[in-house]
């Protein structure tokens, strides 16, 4: 007997919903794209069509009350996520939202409450998280082969400040670099290290051109034990897209370390004593992985490997960068 799959509702019809999320999720072992909804049922209906969906729906609130819709995944601008997650929760939907979950920790905190209340689960979209490199990236560190780790220096930058329009260029709706890639790095560093940071600080360029929001900011973060993570995030800025763990005896570097090469093999290097080695990684398609814990986690009632209480931590962190930037002070967390 064939298992039942998840049905996928997509709240919008956001570029990396269209580009990544929903062909992954159609990818998947476990979950299918039933319907998308948008505010313009014209644009709804033509992504159904660009991307063979069944339904389109001209509001959300109507793919909410579609019955047939088990999970609805949100890539609406981050203003937008708690009220929607919320709403989804209470309408029996399970929900992965993009990052970040919230506009700080206490919203975050909201939609747990909202999602455990509803009984339902809830996942930030931290896509590369689920890639095997980072688990078997984990694996060396534990096994003592780079010795004990001295640092974490992550770095995630483009250049689109010329797309005025971009809701990441609108400080209401929640836009700057912290919360649009440098999230990234520092999730990667708190799985890689299993730790919580225990200090901010953090220096950013805020642009008067782009509603001062911040299209640059450097980072530290202090872990326990004398372990930093240093990072750059910036969206006014050449592209680089790179993670490195220091170790006393040699060291890891990670190309490609959030966004992936499509349909390419995405391989990490190993350094020890000055004998650099590849480390062979199969091309999978990391938004189908995610769709899949996600969805075994429905189905099947296996542990989620990020879940709410992980996406509260993460924006814990993010308030004390924006805090730390802003004030230009060091922030305990």
């Amino acid at each position: 007997m064939e298992q039942r799959k998840i049905r996928w509702g997509i709240l919008g019809c956001a570029g990396i919903a269209k580009r990544a999320v929903i062909p992954g999720t159609k990818q998947s072992e476990t979950g299918e794209v039933a319907a998308i909804a948008s505010r313009d049922e014209s644009k709804a209906v033509q992504t159904a069509k660009e991307l063979d969906i069944p339904v389109a729906y001209g509001s959300y609130e109507a793919l909410l009350n579609d019955d047939s819709i088990d999970a609805i995944y949100i890539p609406l601008p981050n203003h937008l996520h708690k009220e929607w997650t919320i709403k989804a929760a209470e309408a029996g939907k399970h929900v992965l939202c993009e990052k970040p979950i919230g506009l700080n920790a206490a919203e975050a905190e909201e939609m747990k409450a909202a999602c455990d209340k509803a009984g339902v689960k809830l996942a930030e979209a931290f896509m590369h998280r689920h890639h095997p490199r980072y688990a078997m990236m984990k694996e060396v560190i534990k096994s003592g082969e780079i010795g004990q780790i001295r640092g974490i220096h992550g770095a995630f930058t483009f250049n689109s400040s010329q797309n005025h329009g971009n809701v990441r260029f609108n400080e209401f709706m929640g836009g700057g670099s912290l919360y649009d890639v440098g999230v990234y790095p520092i999730s990667a560093a708190r799985f890689l290290l299993e730790q919580e940071p225990e200090a901010a600080t953090v220096h950013a360029f805020f642009s008067p051109e782009h509603d001062n929001v911040d299209m640059m900011a450097s980072g530290l973060l202090e872990f326990p034990g004398g372990v930093a993570l240093t990072f750059d995030c910036g969206m006014w800025a050449a592209g680089r897209n790179v993670l490195e763990v220091l170790g006393t005896e040699g060291r890891i570097e990670l190309p490609c370390a959030y966004v992936t090469r499509l349909n390419e093999e995405d391989h990490f290097f190993v350094t020890v004593k000055g004998e650099r080695r590849e480390v062979k990684v199969p091309y999978v398609n990391q938004y189908s992985l995610q769709a899949d814990n996600f969805g075994r986690s429905i189905l099947e009632g296996t542990p989620q490997l990020f879940d709410g209480s992980d996406a509260i931590l993460n924006m814990k962190v993010i308030d004390a960068c924006l805090k730390s930037a802003k004030e230009r002070i060091r922030v305990v967390i």
